[in-house]
């Protein structure tokens, strides 16, 4: 079968591989219908130091099943399953209190941009779709958002407490951004500042719920904010990008007791928190990986019914032979979000 290798920050190749089987009763494999290209495997597109072997990429993917392992029950050959970018058993203690993504027996998906990708702790992590659904359905898209960015972008809101009484800035245009502002009007926030700088992007932030679009960064970006909300800045903070300048922006946007909520993943170890920034002003810092498999019952009917389209981060579609343009694409900032269709 084809998949996606990364050998180095740059050096992405699509080579044939076996593919994969049943290793342990607790597994599966699926023959993959979906899978996509995620900002967070820009950053190893960035960064990863040169090694022989390669690593597999993608952690988001919908398919069909094709094997199942002995101890996985509920599910057939032939259904169509979304699995979340973290698998998990969910059985264990933190899996019971919604956090799959601490999972005792879990870990991070790979290898979903292929033909087939192996599951592990498949009882937990598969999600399966109604039936009817086919393959080339339109709702394949948005399906495969309910994987990582729009649980994502929801479990940013559902951290920060967004709800018809808060205010809320979204930093960053990223897929996980706009899929935040979609997650806050969904939660029935009023105001919502989107702050990002690629005008195609904010305009699809707009049409899913932003009132407010701030281009500027820096102070300026931050005195923007403050200037649309009286001098006070806004109750919540949906920090979707994971670099030191978000993070400081959320601390400039964010009001005397409000709280900033975490979702991209952080290229850094330290942070100011102390008394001038944090402490003196009541912020609670808050957010992390996003348990999405918890989400999926909640975010599907909206999906199904067609109130909400999510699917609609994704502006590229791709073959597996044209993955390596995608990764391009997405650097070069050409593109949003690239679907991956085997």
């Amino acid at each position: 079968m084809k998949t996606n290798m990364m050998y180095a920050a740059g050096d992405v190749r699509v080579e044939d591989v076996p593919v994969p089987h049943v290793q342990q009763p607790t597994d599966s494999v699926l023959r993959v219908v979906a899978s996509c290209i995620c900002g967070t495997d820009l950053h190893p597109y960035h960064n990863m130091e040169s090694h022989d072997h390669g690593e597999a990429m993608g952690h988001e993917v919908l398919g069909r099943i094709e094997e199942l392992g002995e101890d996985v029950t509920g599910f057939e050959k032939g259904d169509l399953v979304v699995v979340p970018f973290f698998y998990a058993d969910n059985t264990c203690p933190h899996c019971r209190e919604g956090w799959t993504t601490s999972c005792v027996n879990g870990g991070f998906m790979n290898g979903g941009q292929a033909e087939y990708v192996h599951i592990p702790q498949a009882q937990g992590s598969m999600f399966k779709l109604p039936d009817e659904i086919e393959d080339d359905s339109p709702l394949i898209p948005s399906l495969l958002t309910l994987s990582d960015v729009y649980g994502t972008g929801y479990h940013a809101a559902v951290m920060g407490g967004v709800n018809e009484n808060t205010t809320v800035t979204v930093i960053g245009d990223g897929a996980v951004g706009l899929l935040a502002v979609l997650a806050a009007k969904k939660r029935g926030a009023q105001r919502i500042i989107l702050m990002g700088r690629h005008k195609v992007r904010t305009d699809l932030g707009v049409e899913f719920g932003a009132t407010d679009v701030v281009p500027e960064r820096g102070e300026e970006g931050i005195a923007k904010v403050r200037e649309l909300t009286n001098g006070e800045g806004t109750h919540v903070v949906l920090e979707c990008v994971g670099l030191m300048p978000a993070f400081e922006m959320s601390a400039g946007v964010v009001r005397s007791g409000g709280v900033i909520s975490r979702v991209g993943a952080p290229q850094y170890e330290d942070a100011p928190v102390g008394a001038g920034s944090f402490f003196g002003r009541n912020i609670t810092l808050t957010g992390g990986p996003a348990p999405t498999r918890a989400y999926m019952d909640e975010l599907l009917p909206d999906i199904l019914d067609g109130t909400l389209n999510p699917g609609r981060v994704f502006d590229v579609t791709v073959g597996l032979d044209d993955v390596p343009e995608g990764y391009r694409a997405m650097d070069n900032r050409e593109a949003l979000k690239v679907l991956i269709r085997p």
